[in-house]
């Protein structure tokens, strides 16, 4: 066979530099976008902030300020109806970074108008700590409780045993078991009463010690923590009746009384700060319509620097070619950001009017949708829609949620329709809130109501979407009273 040349003709689709920057921004969340933008102003100089307000900025809590987007949404059939050009109209202003973070900590006004820091909240160990401190306790007292202290769980609970807490504190001291347990009882009286327990029986029994003696049922309520837990986990009132010899109506209020306690003392308190998400849209109503309008977040202020810009013809050989380069990257910047921000906000648009009645009448409107369903109209492909929708929040009326909330599968009705997944969860968990405590729903009975309501489910879907939701089945909810 002889060597030839062939001629070939062929597309292949090349991802540019530019594209390739615009789609890992679109993918970051708007803490991540934050950093990247920071980064990008240390090393390009021929990016700059632009700190100056822009003028008429909109003061009111859902009003889009200058520089943000905002379109209505044509939501009155409920559905993804046409709603025209929603396409934002950007002008070549410079983009606005300048958007206050939320703070992870709780803040509060003082008189004077300022904003001041709260402490963080406190998690249980410190709590118990603190109240160590104000204990006149030994040094080797001192030593067993901080040790039990550091061995309690975030419910409130000891997992460690007396031996091993023996051997943590070896190298310090020589302890015994009994002094172990010693301390560990009065670690059991601090605030919240019951902490360092190592059962739920020991738990309740101490926080009934610290009630005042003369609360009506205590003394048949610490034998019923002892004795007759497991029986009142499975309702079985004629048998704790017999076993404490009371009558059932006397035994109603040992049970309330047992109720008011706390299962997890340490519940109360949380060992990590509570964090806030800063939402990248928001969905509001005004004159009978819903609008989406972009957080600032989301359309950073950037410019470009013009000193340096002006330089680059003043400038010799090799560093014109450098700001050249520098000034090239800060455009394509500036130019994905935007992109970023328009395409955000044409999802946004397009979740907004599938789901105008959700934002209307809550979870049980919600109607099924898929990333095709956006990608289509928006005329995107749809992994383009899956990055925006992954860590972007929106604002409502009903509250923040992530973009993903909005999307889930049908479930086929009875009249040819669908149902969304989070529709019918939320018929499921209303279903059971309204249910008799002594006779809770069980799966096949929610599944025959959710059949007679015209959607055709099967029993064990209920029972998916129950677990989904973090329900017990009936035989669990099975309550007294």
């Amino acid at each position: 066979m002889k060597p030839a040349l062939q001629l070939r003709v062929q597309s292949q689709l090349a991802l540019t530099p530019q594209l390739q920057q615009a789609i890992r921004l679109l993918q970051l969340s708007s803490m991540e976008l934050e950093l990247e933008l920071n980064l990008a102003l240390e090393s390009n100089p021929l990016l700059d902030l632009d700190e100056e307000d822009p003028e008429g900025e909109a003061v009111e809590e859902f009003s889009p300020p200058e520089l943000t987007a905002s379109a209505p949404v044509d939501a009155s059939d409920g559905a993804g109806a046409e709603a025209g050009d929603t396409t934002p109209d950007f002008d070549d202003s410079p983009l606005d970074l300048g958007q206050d973070r939320q703070d992870y900590r709780a803040t509060s006004s003082d008189e004077d108008g300022f904003e001041k820091q709260e402490a963080g909240s406190e998690d249980l160990r410190d709590h118990l700590l603190w109240q160590l401190n104000l204990t006149p306790l030994g040094a080797q007292d001192r030593g067993i409780a901080t040790a039990i202290i550091e061995g309690v769980n975030d419910d409130g609970y000891l997992e460690e045993s007396n031996e091993e807490i023996c051997a943590s504190l070896s190298d310090l001291f020589t302890v015994s078991v009994n002094q172990v347990e010693a301390v560990r009882h009065r670690v059991q009286r601090f605030d919240p009463l019951g902490v360092a327990s190592r059962s739920l029986g020991e738990c309740l029994a101490v926080q009934l010690e610290g009630l005042d003696p003369g609360t009506p049922g205590l003394e048949t309520a610490k034998l019923l923590v002892v004795d007759c837990l497991e029986l009142l986990a499975r309702n079985d009132r004629t048998r704790i009746c017999q076993k404490l010899k009371v009558r059932d109506d006397e035994l109603d209020t040992v049970i309330d009384l047992v109720r008011s306690l706390s299962p997890k003392p340490g519940a109360g308190y949380s060992s990590s700060p509570a964090e806030y998400v800063a939402p990248d849209a928001y969905a509001h109503k005004i004159g009978g319509r819903w609008q989406v309008s972009l957080s600032p977040n989301c359309q950073p202020r950037l410019a470009i620097n013009e000193h340096y810009a002006n330089l680059i013809a003043r400038a010799q050989r090799d560093d014109a070619n450098y700001l050249r380069g520098q000034l090239q990257e800060a455009r394509w910047l500036i130019k994905s950001l935007k992109t970023r921000a328009e395409t955000v906000l044409k999802v946004a648009q397009a979740i907004v009017r599938a789901q105008a009645g959700f934002l209307e009448f809550g979870a049980e409107a919600m109607r099924p949708l898929v990333l095709r369903d956006v990608a289509e109209e928006i005329e995107m492909h749809e992994s383009t829609v899956s990055r925006v929708t992954t860590r972007k929040y929106l604002h409502t009326p009903r509250g923040t949620f992530e973009f993903k909330y909005f999307f889930s599968s049908g479930v086929s009705t009875v009249d040819g329709g669908a149902a969304s997944a989070t529709a019918i969860q939320a018929m499921i968990r209303k279903l059971i809130d309204e249910e008799k405590a002594a006779r809770p729903l069980s799966d096949q009975a929610l599944a025959i109501e959710l059949n007679r309501r015209g959607i055709s489910v099967a029993r064990r879907t209920v029972a998916k979407y129950r677990e989904g939701l973090n329900i017990p089945s009936s035989n669990d909810r099975c309550r007294l009273g």
